[in-house]
């Protein structure tokens, strides 16, 4: 196992996965905002270099051990077996706190449990559908005022997230707002109507239109500005939308995303 800290091999690495796009997408995003300035604060591991088969993305130094939400780690693998001992090597994942790792390959989630098993942990498997934009470039400009997000929104951020309405869900989140870029819409006063957050590996997260706001094609104007700063920055398209949620995929389809299968293991 090797903890990359060089910027030449953080850069290689970046160039790499470009190609493995768009299978590599959380890993790929995780490196840009590390060569960006690293403002998630992660570290990337191979199991060896140059010739890696295996990568996971990770937060550096301590995490509250019972912080699934910060303590989330993306991999992506050239070769299971190398993942497999990746994830075997003392030091590479603590077992015992709580976690996630999310990626775009079957073979995340069936390693993942085949592990946890065997250290009888126990694994949930929480299915969603992932979609990414080849080229923003191509959407349509909006055409309107797009605001911005503060430390004063953090309540209704998380009073409104499906998985937050608790005290690390609340620090998640408020972290994620001052670390990372985030659009807003808001009404005539300045309070927010829609928005979409976006975190360590770039992926579009907590995107919500108040209900009283809905059917006003605000969220097709928050997706496509973030989608469009996104590709400004250099940054992939991509973002989670869970299964049930039938309205978000067909905007996303309707946006131009491709849908990509994606398990997430917390």
């Amino acid at each position: 196992m090797k903890i990359l800290t060089c910027s030449a091999h953080l850069q290689q690495l970046e160039g790499i996965l470009r190609k493995s796009l768009p299978i590599a997408l959380p890993v790929f995003g995780a490196v840009l905002n590390i060569n960006r300035g690293n403002p998630g604060q992660f570290e990337v591991l191979v199991d060896k270099w140059p010739e890696f088969g295996a990568v996971l993305a990770r937060p550096s130094g301590e995490v509250a051990t019972n912080d699934g939400y910060w303590n989330t780690q993306a991999g992506f693998y050239q070769d299971l077996g190398a993942y497999r001992a990746l994830l075997e090597t003392p030091g590479c994942l603590r077992w015992d706190a709580a976690f996630t790792i999310i990626g775009l390959q079957d073979g995340l989630a069936t390693v993942s449990q085949d592990l946890a098993g065997k250290k009888g942990v126990e694994l949930d498997i929480v299915e969603y559908y992932s979609y990414w934009h080849p080229d923003p470039s191509t959407m349509p400009a909006p055409g309107v005022r797009v605001g911005s997000l503060s430390p004063s929104h953090v309540d209704l951020l998380n009073d409104t997230w499906p998985y937050g309405g608790n005290a690390r869900s609340r620090r998640f989140l408020a972290e994620i707002l001052r670390r990372f870029p985030q659009v807003c819409l808001q009404d005539g006063s300045g309070q927010p109507v829609a928005w979409v957050l976006t975190d360590h590996f770039g992926t579009g997260t907590h995107s919500y239109t108040l209900p009283e706001h809905r059917r006003h094609g605000h969220m097709q104007v928050a997706l496509t500005v973030a989608a469009q700063r996104a590709h400004a920055r250099g940054f992939p398209t991509f973002g989670h939308t869970a299964l049930g949620n039938r309205p978000m995929q067909q905007l996303q389809e309707m946006l131009g995303n491709r849908r990509l299968w994606t398990p997430l293991q917390p």
